[in-house]
């Protein structure tokens, strides 16, 4: 029984080319590398001694950089093409990240942390393209959701190393990994993987390749795009307001939170490509499961109301998970099944600018809200909790919008 199990899960690891696997082993070296990121905000308040508001200024210089780092990358990646960007982004900022450690003033953090996550973020959109290029297009999902395990073992990793490492050689050994990882991965990557020209990618059942000539014409984009913002708004609740809402309304530790944040990355590892696997053999619409996903996040905050069960807490990951699960595969597909030919870069641009900005707004709007007496914590989950139906309302809309114009392409 149990080996017909562990056969069936790993059935759903099949089929993906070389290029594929190459692709989340750099991307997993990658974000485990990435440790200085989870440390950042102690490191400059315990290390460097700046003030909350000091560091308050310098995470809106990386979530600044980020935007414009993934804008350039997907830009870029349509006129000079994705393998450079990426080889140039993970090289320079692997650099880079050797020099960040030296730098001490206020003034020189600011800009230095904005070019640094200006260079890495490049990286992203560059990666989503790729995908796009060396994956079938019957795998382009699960080479997706292949990617994105990659990417949360990496964050899983990470900062436990992260911290063996501070506690041995200090938070200046963490600038010295994440610089080695970043030239690692490349180097895998440059060695192991050849340039491919021109992307394989066409998706010739969606007539978005044929009917938009811009991005910034696609409305039905821009749309999806405003229900992509506010998942992303309430899903980095998680890493902003509920771990502080976890130690003054029920009085959990560090320790407490972390296994339930580690409940989460086990279920998204052991579930997710199963359930994208059937999803993408059952043929659903890919749509119904991304507003599905935006349903529940929004449901997951709704329960953040019941405050006086610490119990609640466990069933709001288990609802925001799954929500996860459901929609972010589906939703990185979408952006990049939407796209037009060789305008993959742009689209994957705009999508990942999408998620940086919920980082900075998420963070922003939770604490505003909860900032004021007036409101607290219960003001922010019902605020969180109607904007995700507004986001759900979105989805459905566009789904409309989708079916509208696949109609309009058969009658012509």
């Amino acid at each position: 029984m149990i080996q017909k199990a562990f056969r069936n899960y790993i059935s759903n690891f099949q089929g993906f080319s070389r290029e594929i696997w190459i692709l989340t082993l750099i991307t997993f070296i990658n974000r485990a590398g990435t440790m200085v990121l989870p440390f950042l905000s102690k490191y400059l308040h315990e290390d460097l001694h700046f003030s909350l508001s000091q560091v308050g200024t310098i995470m809106v210089f990386f979530g600044i950089g980020s935007m414009l780092g993934s804008w350039l990358g997907g830009k870029l990646s349509d006129t000079i093409g994705f393998y450079k960007i990426m080889i140039f982004s993970l090289l320079v900022s692997g650099l880079m990240f050797f020099g960040l450690r030296y730098i001490t003033s206020f003034e020189g953090l600011c800009i230095g942390i904005f070019l640094l996550m200006t260079v890495a973020d490049m990286f992203r959109p560059a990666m989503f393209v790729s995908i796009g290029a060396y994956a079938k297009p019957e795998n382009r999902t699960r080479a997706l959701t292949l990617v994105r395990l990659a990417i949360n073992l990496g964050f899983a990793a990470g900062p436990a190393l992260g911290g063996l490492i501070i506690m041995s050689i200090g938070y200046k050994g963490l600038f010295w990994v994440d610089g080695v990882t970043c030239i690692l991965a490349i180097l895998i990557f440059w060695l192991k993987v050849k340039e491919k020209k021109k992307s394989t990618y066409l998706d010739k059942e969606h007539p978005g390749d044929v009917l938009v000539e811009s991005v910034f014409k696609d409305k039905i984009y821009w749309l999806f795009l405003a229900s992509t913002l506010i998942v992303g708004i309430m899903f980095f609740q998680l890493f902003t307001t509920i771990p502080i809402y976890h130690r003054e309304q029920f009085g959990l530790t560090e320790l407490q939170t972390g296994l339930l944040l580690t409940l989460n990355g086990v279920l998204v590892f052991f579930l997710e490509m199963p359930i994208v696997n059937y999803i993408e053999k059952n043929k659903k619409d890919k749509l119904k499961v991304i507003i599905l996903g935006c349903f529940l996040m929004t449901i997951s905050l709704f329960l953040m109301l019941v405050n006086t069960w610490a119990g609640v807490l466990i069933i709001m990951m288990l609802f925001m998970t799954f929500a996860e699960m459901f929609n972010f595969p589906f939703s990185n597909a979408f952006a990049l099944s939407r796209a037009p030919k060789h305008q993959q870069g742009r689209y994957m641009a705009i999508f990942t600018m999408t998620y940086s900005l919920a980082h900075i707004l998420s963070a922003k709007i939770g604490m505003t809200i909860i900032d004021n007496k007036k409101y607290g914590y219960q003001g922010n989950w019902l605020f969180m909790g109607i904007l995700g139906l507004v986001g759900t309302l979105i989805g459905v809309y566009v789904y409309y919008l989708v079916k509208k114009e696949k109609a309009n392409v058969k009658i012509s």
